[in-house]
């Protein structure tokens, strides 16, 4: 059996590169910074830390089907031009490494990485999910789905989830709900902070099992008429906003697990993505990989 599989939220990297690696820019104009970031940290993933089989998402288009059911969703609007224009260029450069990338249209890379987690999961010993976003902990199983937020070193599996949120991986769609999610442009429900939503979920699990009346609560938490006046209230808000935190797991993915078997870099496809970017030392850089 494969040990690993590690699905790698690709927008997340790039972002990070763009705004945590130092900027480049072709003669051409062209920002690349972050691209060569991407590339740098994928190549320590495939030789610094042994991973065999591998898949990157990204988001191709920021806006998803979920921007038809809430117009507040998060949109492309407002990203820097030399960060959002390194999206195709970074796609391809990670398929010269030899690595599957999963462009995503409809749907968003986390729904691709949740799709994958769930397919995969029974053929490996582990998956691995790259990303440090809240979102994707609803994806987490025992130790055989877990999240690595790859800048931390650190691994959340679905106890180190319970310890930190008090609450299941199942339930995360609903905190989200209750608490918000800046990010996704979710808004959350007023007075709901994330001490009383894993408080309540630890107990309830699921936004229609919480009472409308406090008093019916089997548990005690600071504030709880207010809280559960401001639910009552707004329960049908609550309940899109957790369809809209609920990662899909049915996105059409061609690829089996065998299929994301890193098998080498793409010298020529290398080569011309080095030329694009300007950048002399890739191929000497990644020449293991090459």
């Amino acid at each position: 059996m494969i040990a690993k599989v590690h699905l790698v939220d690709g927008t997340y990297e790039l972002f990070r590169a763009y705004f945590g690696a130092p900027p480049a820019r072709t003669r051409s104009g062209q920002e690349v910074g972050a691209t060569r970031g991407v590339l740098r940290t994928m190549n320590h993933l495939l030789t610094n830390q042994g991973a065999t089989h591998v898949a990157i998402a990204f988001d191709t288009v920021i806006e998803s089907f979920r921007n038809d059911l809430f117009a507040g969703y998060k949109t492309g609007e407002g990203i820097e031009h030399d960060l959002k224009s390194q999206f195709p260029i970074v796609e391809r450069a990670c398929e010269a490494l030899g690595i599957v990338v999963w462009r995503m249209v409809e749907f968003e890379a986390d729904d691709a990485l949740a799709t994958g987690a769930a397919r995969y999961a029974d053929e490996v010993e582990q998956v691995v999910i790259c990303s440090p976003d809240k979102d994707l902990g609803q994806c987490v199983r025992g130790e055989k789905i877990v999240r690595l937020d790859r800048m931390r070193q650190t691994v959340m599996d679905q106890a180190g989830l319970k310890a930190k949120l008090g609450i299941a991986p199942g339930s995360v769609p609903d905190w989200l709900a209750l608490v918000g999610d800046t990010a996704d442009g979710i808004p959350g429900i007023p007075r709901w902070g994330e001490k009383s939503a894993s408080a309540v979920l630890a107990v309830y699990e699921k936004l229609e099992a919480i009472p409308d009346d406090a008093k019916q609560w089997k548990i005690k938490v600071r504030g709880a008429d207010a809280l559960a006046a401001s639910l009552a209230e707004r329960r049908a808000d609550a309940i899109l906003y957790r369809t809209l935190a609920t990662l899909r797991t049915d996105v059409p993915l061609k690829e089996g697990v065998s299929d994301l078997e890193w098998r080498g870099a793409d010298r020529e496809k290398l080569a011309a993505i080095a030329a694009e970017l300007e950048d002399d030392g890739l191929m000497e850089r990644i020449s293991r990989l090459a």
